[in-house]
């Protein structure tokens, strides 16, 4: 295992894993850099075979602030497979469509299928990308202050790579999520079913891990297929399928004369003033 830069692997005590997004001066913010060590983490930890709980947290005030956005995040080195799919000679939609399979999709369908028990533990704010990597583990610890939001469509392209919303937050509440980008409080989002438990910030470390050590005390085989048996009963739903038609539906909306704009309109408030000036044109009405 190399060392990584952006993700903080530790074994916390025998048997369990914490895997740490390390860049609290940026809210964590997920650059390639991170998401490329996030995975070769959750990996590790999946072919360890004393590991019996992930536990997924954020170092600092927020657990994630979501995908980097500010265009000053680090590519995943050289000779990684991410690297090697942002470095495709493809051009137009279908390079985007084969680097945001990889690098959003992907990386999250892997998150959610380890074979071993994953527990988010989520303090401050999970915004976007940071909320749809919270949504691929198993079970969701938070902190009474912690605020669950998606704001992407108030950026114009359908939103997020992974359509997770309707299946943990329900369908209108998804609609309502998505298209005002207000983010849910910990007691609404424990409402839904979308957090298993709400602890104070001073607890949420010791709740965290004495679910985990519960968890960690069943047999692991029993454990896993009970995860790929409610998986499979997801899928079996229509949640996989929902997921691989809205990756497209995603790609058309990049391709939108919209999209185009926003754009335009994005790179010109980054440059006059960096991504505060770039969210208070977000926020601002699509013109």
């Amino acid at each position: 295992m190399r060392n990584f830069k952006r993700i903080l692997y530790e074994t916390v005590e025998p048997g369990i894993v914490k895997v740490t997004m390390n860049r609290p001066e940026k809210r964590n913010a997920e650059d390639p850099l991170m998401l490329e060590e996030m995975q070769e983490a959750f990996i590790e930890a999946d072919i360890d075979d004393d590991v019996r709980v992930i536990i997924y947290a954020g170092a600092g005030k927020d657990f994630s602030a979501g995908h980097d956005m500010s265009g000053q995040g680090e590519d995943a080195p050289d000779g990684t497979i991410m690297r090697r799919y942002m470095d495709s000679k493809m051009t137009g939609v279908e390079k985007t469509l084969r680097r945001e399979d990889y690098q959003y999709y992907n990386q999250a369908l892997y998150m959610r299928n380890v074979s071993k028990p994953t527990i988010a533990m989520v303090q401050g704010n999970c915004l976007a990308g940071g909320l749809m990597n919270a949504s691929m583990c198993d079970l969701v610890v938070a902190s009474d202050d912690a605020k669950f939001g998606d704001p992407v469509v108030r950026m114009t392209p359908a939103g997020v790579e992974v359509l997770f919303h309707p299946f943990d937050f329900g369908f209108r509440k998804a609609k309502e999520m998505l298209w005002t980008g207000d983010p849910l409080t910990a007691q609404e989002a424990f409402n839904v079913g979308f957090v298993c438990k709400i602890v104070s910030r001073e607890k949420l470390e010791e709740e965290t891990m004495n679910l985990a050590r519960r968890i960690a005390m069943n047999m692991p085989v029993a454990v896993s297929l009970t995860k790929r048996a409610i998986n499979f009963a997801a899928e079996a739903s229509g949640q996989k399928l929902a997921w691989d038609y809205h990756l497209l539906i995603h790609q058309l909306s990049h391709a939108s004369d919209e999209a185009k704009r926003w754009r335009e309109e994005r790179a010109k408030a980054l440059d006059k003033g960096g991504v505060k000036e770039m969210l208070k044109a977000r926020d601002g009405k699509f013109k």
